[in-house]
């Protein structure tokens, strides 16, 4: 429909209308859509710059901007406004990014801008996919070069059933949680977490996703046609030709092809660690470089382009006729792999892992339900029990650079660890601590994010968490020419710059808990990922029986070092008396006891303490506090007043100088005869058994000593006896008096 000076078109994917206007809004933008997916709203534009002299590298920058309005919240904070993106907001970005990046052509180096404005959120409809999708329909309608358009969906499994784009209840019951884009070719990124599902599930998946983005892509390329037929469109612009002099390419072949071929087998077969073998490719590099300049000295850049090209030629026709790579290995081949736990003395937990020159040590730490983590961005969610942070410094690959706030890489890899162990944690009713893992990346060759997986599970096992199953995980490469296809196992550093995938994959023996999979060519089919997977398969079980080597599981004690958490459930309607009037009473409850409580509003209550006794001494307390007195039962009590008509016993003592729960004990139930003064049976300090009879109708607890006297007491008290002639009853007093008078 045109109304208005724009377009607006609709598919439904996932049985819920997904819908762009063009021309509407943004128009000085290169291109702008106004996606809608349910009540879900993106605003996504994008925008280009001219080029920049000198660039050999594309400068794409992709920002997911979430608006607190649009789920109807004002930001937390003295300042109100939106600041820094959250965690989610930068992980959507980066989905983004992915998905879009391998598909400008190359050679294109204009800054181009994506930004994904979100205004508007239904929780059943995804805004990252929502964005997603609006990305390429702005790209595919702009002047940019974009070589699209694609599609992107989740794929969810509940009940044993792949669901199109789960809604929110469904994403809760679901054990996969799998995002793929890809053009109508192949698949080109993919971001999942799993409850330990198989990789032929996650093959089936990732087919009915591919099925999926098909349909996408070609109603993209239908909206295309016609927004252009309305002038809404802008034709692309032309890319000036990157390829260099064919006259400089042979030369730069003929000085440099033997040279590289012979450093790059050097490597290989000296087994040269990553410093040696970069700075002998690089003097290698600079040596052929120098020689052509001599004859070519005004064409410095476009050499030195196509000696790198050489360097990535060597490396990868290496691989693809011999099977060996830079580093001697074959290509299922995992490199040398060390494991130790409990290398930090005070830590709650710490793991350090080495694989090949990429080393991680992973530190946990135990906390009280108080220190989960607030969340203030668009989704239902409000706390996180479980964090896991990535730190990538500059010392881990030698470069002298200084350490500010994390990158949007260290976030990505930080939540790709947590998710791969997020799936084998104990639930909160079961291990009610905050849990967060700090992965320090100490040495870097390829592959950190999953060497933090193996690191950060050693650590979880060293302080004596109660996981499901141990988590492993392993980065899968791939060199692929026409139909040549190598795949990779345990890719280092060089494998990912000069190779054409990096596919993360973890998990427990069982099953994936979490994938990632970054392309630098247009995509892969299913086959590739599958046989990607099963190798992954093999790899990671082998580093599971590294872990059982040094540690078979988690241990079976909590760490001596970390808190220990109590919990209890009371009546929700009892919390004011542990909080007392203005937080008075659980203040004195901490002081006292040295220990944090946490109160939910539901009545779970969780004491934290630094050691079992100070935990069990509050609990006492709690107990104390919050005890009920059950009509029936039998107390023994403490006499606090007596008064003319009775006395007020005390059957739960106080604590924390707070007086204790106690009851009237009338007159007329101190005995079974009758009393003339109640200090005749109890006095003030007494100790005596009262039994609980009920509540008055203002709810003041009565008690009795009479029922609580033991039948021979009684009968004594009374002058009674239980033995009584044969046929007679002992009811009535006539009957009695005259058995006693004869």
């Amino acid at each position: 429909m045109l109304e208005q000076g724009f377009l607006r078109r609709a598919i439904e994917i996932g049985g819920r209308t997904f819908s762009v206007d063009i021309g509407r809004v943004a128009g000085q933008a290169s291109g702008a859509v106004l996606a809608r997916y349910g009540d879900t709203m993106v605003l996504v534009t994008a925008t280009r710059q001219a080029l920049r002299e000198g660039l050999d590298f594309f400068p794409l920058t992709v920002d997911y901007e979430e608006r607190h309005y649009a789920v109807g919240r004002i930001p937390g904070g003295f300042l109100k406004r939106e600041g820094r993106p959250g965690e989610k907001a930068v992980l959507s970005a980066r989905l983004i990014d992915r998905a879009i990046r391998p598909l400008f052509p190359k050679g294109f180096t204009q800054d181009v801008h994506v930004v994904a404005l979100v205004l508007s959120v239904e929780q059943d409809c995804s805004p990252a996919i929502t964005a997603i999708l609006g990305a390429s329909v702005a790209l595919t309608i702009s002047d940019i070069p974009f070589q699209g358009p694609i599609g992107g969906v989740i794929i969810g499994r509940v009940d044993g059933e792949l669901v199109v784009n789960p809604t929110l209840e469904q994403d809760q019951k679901s054990d996969l949680h799998l995002t793929v884009a890809g053009t109508r070719e192949a698949i080109n990124m993919v971001e999942a977490g799993a409850r330990e599902v198989s990789e032929s599930v996650v093959v089936e998946a990732l087919t009915k996703a591919h099925a999926e983005i098909k349909r996408i892509v070609d109603w993209v390329e239908s909206v295309r046609a016609e927004a252009e037929s309305l002038g809404l469109a802008r034709p692309k612009i032309e890319i000036p030709d990157v390829e260099p002099d064919p006259a400089l390419a042979e030369a730069v072949s003929e000085a440099g092809r033997e040279k590289m071929v012979a450093a790059v087998r050097f490597c290989r077969d000296q087994r040269l660690s990553k410093q040696a073998c970069d700075e002998h490719l690089q003097n290698t590099k600079e040596e052929i470089a120098a020689a052509v300049l001599e004859h070519y000295p005004e064409e410095e850049a476009a050499i030195r382009r196509l000696v790198n090209r050489l360097e990535r030629e060597a490396v990868r026709e290496m691989v693809l006729k011999e099977k060996v790579r830079l580093d001697g290995r074959r290509p299922d081949e995992i490199r040398d792999i060390s494991v130790e736990v409990g290398v930090l003395p005070r830590t709650h937990g710490s793991g350090l892992f080495r694989r090949g020159q990429t080393q991680v040590l992973s530190v946990l730490t135990l906390g009280a339900v108080r220190d989960e983590q607030i969340l203030d961005g668009l989704d239902t969610q409000e706390t996180k029990r479980f964090m896991h942070h990535y730190n990538f410094p500059g010392f881990s690959t030698g470069e002298a650079r200084p350490i500010r706030s994390a990158s949007r890489r260290e976030i990505g890899h930080g939540a790709l660890a947590g998710r791969a162990l997020e799936a084998v944690l104990p639930p909160e009713d079961e291990f009610p601590y905050t849990i967060r893992i700090v992965s320090e990346v100490l040495e870097s060759n390829g592959s950190t994010s999953m060497a933090s997986v193996c690191g950060s599970c050693l650590a979880l096992m060293d302080a004596g968490v109660p996981i499901k199953a141990p988590v492993a995980g392993i980065a899968m490469g791939l060199i692929k020419e026409e139909d040549e296809v190598v795949i990779l196992t345990d890719i280092q550093g060089a494998e990912d710059h000069l190779g054409d995938m990096d596919f993360k994959v973890a998990g427990t023996e069982a099953g994936i808990t979490a994938l990632q999979m970054d392309i630098k060519i247009a995509g892969i089919d299913a086959r590739i990922l599958a046989q990607a997977m099963a190798q992954a398969r093999e790899a990671r079980l082998y580093i599971l029986n590294k872990y059982k080597e040094v540690l078979p599981g988690p241990r079976p004690e909590l760490s001596p070092r970390a808190p220990r958490i109590i919990q209890i459930n009371i009546d929700p309607a009892k919390i004011r008396d542990i909080i007392g009037p203005g937080g008075k009473i659980i203040r004195k409850i901490t002081e006292t006891t040295n220990v944090e409580i946490d109160v939910e509003d539901d009545g779970r209550v969780y004491i934290t303490a630094p050691n079992p006794e100070d935990g069990q001494k509050a609990l006492e307390i709690i107990q104390a506090l919050t005890a009920e007195v059950n009509v029936g039962q039998v107390y023994l009590g403490k006499v606090v007043k007596v008064m003319d008509f009775g006395a007020f016993v005390e059957v739960i003592p106080g604590v924390l100088g707070l007086p204790g729960k106690d009851g009237l004990v009338h007159i007329s139930q101190l005995a079974h005869k009758r009393v003339r003064r109640v200090e005749d049976v109890c006095r003030e300090g007494d100790q005596i058994l009262v039994k609980a009879i009920g509540y008055d109708n203002q709810g003041r607890l009565k008690l009795s000593k009479k029922e609580a006297m033991e039948p021979e007491t009684a009968a004594k008290e009374t002058g009674r006896s239980d033995q009584r002639p044969p046929g007679r009853s002992g009811k009535g007093k006539g009957m009695r008096s005259r058995f006693n008078k004869n």
